[in-house]
């Protein structure tokens, strides 16, 4: 059987989707029987269509479709190790989200039509991750802001999320037209919109950071793609405003959606490897995201918020490993972030019944400077037994020692919270095996995603002076925090602590800037602006 048919059969399961869709404009009412049930096959049908894909690239590697299109540009389907695991991350979530869907929107007048706008939606997701050329990649883009959009606004008598979502239209079109132009130079300077044929031609014309113009301008324009479609700061606002939505649009948007800004990097990652500029970008950009969204998000009292900044947050993360090229990590926090977040969307009402029902009031316990000191040894000491176990070399795996060292301070509140209370051989234990868990999980599943991926991503390379700067600063930066949230107990009734709070609560007002800056209000009715919540 030849590699165009294979691939096409691939092809199915957006396309099944895709019926899903069309048929929903036929029975878009209450309890649509025949919608329900082709959703569901849908899905099923998906996750065979994995298995299979996964079979014949663990058989043949590579696998691309003859191009429908003309002078090297158009629609064409590549199977590789990142399309396959991207695509098996899609059909499960889907699996889930429809299923819950089908209870959650039991009764609802448009419940057809939701399921199909649903199954628009993870089609086009599904496009995105099987592009094998750049002009499938930019329409199917497009296609995945597009059918989100037209969620985003299911209910139009909810003026917040109509809000929410015109904002996110304005920055949608901006990154539509960052990747047009990435793609535009792109084409000019390989000829082609092959991504494999112009993979190789950087990996054999171009070493790792000294790329040509139009590959640095063409980088630049794929991370600031990425940042637009991530919600990154100062335009995650949207992202705060969306929860009116209903709640298996959360799940898809958060463990989904937002994941096409990574993904563009990892998918491109050649062209990222051969730039200097872009990498700093998302580096600097990414952590500092994922620094204010994890403050943000210790403050917030609604749990959907806090979820939100959670989301902003991980973008952010995911985003600076991939400034520092160690794209398997990316993919591996990508992959878990998306299932973690889908769970705890889907499952956040269960939560809250579950905190009232528990009625436990945490005790705030002091922790002494010594013991905090004590802490951050056990977690370091811990880590540096794995990495040099794993056989890491930190002059040419410095960027991975780099994301281990976030993983030391979160190891470092683990143990002081354990000694923060009183001495208990068995909670010491349990923190010591789960601390232990964690590293080994780490360091298994980075290695396990590497191998996966293979020549797909370009390996770890040192680091230049600007990015190695950069990454102290951050980290540093992180330290900081994760040491303010150990003492905090000491100084949390101040009245300075408490008014440092209430900005941060609500994310130092990023968001209300943010929307003067685009004049988001003129594009509002009346009426909407006077519910705005930023009014």
């Amino acid at each position: 059987m030849s590699e165009n048919l294979l691939s096409l059969i691939v092809l199915l399961s957006p396309l099944v989707f895709v019926a899903t869709a069309v048929a929903s404009w036929f029975q878009p009412g209450c309890r649509p029987k025949n919608i329900i049930t082709l959703s569901k096959v849908a899905t099923l049908m998906s996750l065979l269509i994995v298995v299979f894909g996964s079979f014949l690239v663990g058989r043949r590697g590579l696998i691309e479709s003859s191009l429908l299109g003309m002078e090297g540009i158009g629609l064409s389907i590549r199977l590789d190790s990142l399309s396959l695991i991207m695509l098996g991350m899609i059909a499960l979530l889907g699996f889930v989200i429809v299923k819950f869907s089908c209870n959650y929107l039991d009764g609802d007048p448009k419940q057809g039509a939701f399921m199909g706008k649903l199954a628009a939606t993870i089609a086009s997701v599904q496009l995105l991750v099987l592009s094998g050329n750049i002009g499938l990649l930019f329409i199917s883009w497009v296609l995945t802001s597009i059918s989100l959009h037209r969620l985003l606004v299911f209910y139009p008598e909810r003026p917040g999320a109509q809000i929410a979502a015109k904002k996110k239209f304005i920055l949608a079109r901006l990154g539509d037209a960052a990747v047009l132009l990435a793609i535009a130079l792109l084409y000019n300077t390989f000829g082609t919109g092959n991504l494999e044929i112009m993979f190789t031609a950087i990996k054999n014309e171009f070493s790792s950071g000294n790329g040509s113009m139009a590959l640095e301008l063409s980088a630049l324009f794929l991370a600031l793609a990425a940042i637009l479609k991530s919600a990154q700061f100062p335009t995650h606002g949207w992202l705060i405003e969306v929860m009116e939505t209903p709640t298996p649009v959360s799940a898809l948007l958060h463990a989904g959606l937002l994941n096409a800004g990574p993904f563009l990097i990892i998918r491109m990652a050649y062209v990222m490897d051969a730039a200097t500029v872009a990498p700093i970008l998302l580096l600097v950009l990414g952590g500092l995201t994922a620094l204010f969204a994890s403050v943000a998000y210790l403050t917030q009292t609604s749990i959907k918020t806090a979820l939100g900044y959670s989301s902003v947050g991980h973008m952010g993360f995911s985003l600076m490993v991939c400034g520092l090229g160690v794209y398997p990590a990316a993919m591996l926090h990508l992959v878990s972030h998306s299932f973690y977040k889908a769970h705890a969307f889907l499952s956040s009402g269960s939560a809250i019944d579950l905190v009232r029902a528990a009625k436990v009031m945490d005790v705030t316990r002091i922790v002494s400077p010594l013991k905090v000191a004590l802490g951050i040894f056990l977690a370091l000491l811990l880590y540096v037994g794995f990495a040099w176990l794993w056989g890491i070399d930190p002059q040419n795996e410095l960027p991975l020692l780099f994301i281990g060292a976030v993983i030391v301070m979160g190891l470092s509140r683990l143990f002081t919270a354990a000694f923060a209370r009183k001495w208990d051989a068995r909670l010491m234990i349990r923190a010591g095996i789960l601390a232990i868990t964690v590293t080994l999980a780490f360091f298994t599943l980075e290695a396990g995603t590497d191998f996966l991926l293979g020549i797909q991503v370009p390996d770890i390379r040192m680091p230049g002076l600007v990015n190695i700067l950069v990454s102290g600063f951050i980290l540093l930066g992180f330290s900081l925090v994760v040491l303010v949230q150990i003492l905090a107990p000491q100084f949390s009734n101040k009245p300075q602590y408490q008014s440092l709070a209430v900005h941060v609560r609500n994310g130092f007002y990023a968001n209300a800037w943010f929307e003067r800056l685009i004049r988001a209000t003129q594009l509002l009715s009346p009426g909407e602006r006077q519910t705005s919540p930023l009014r």
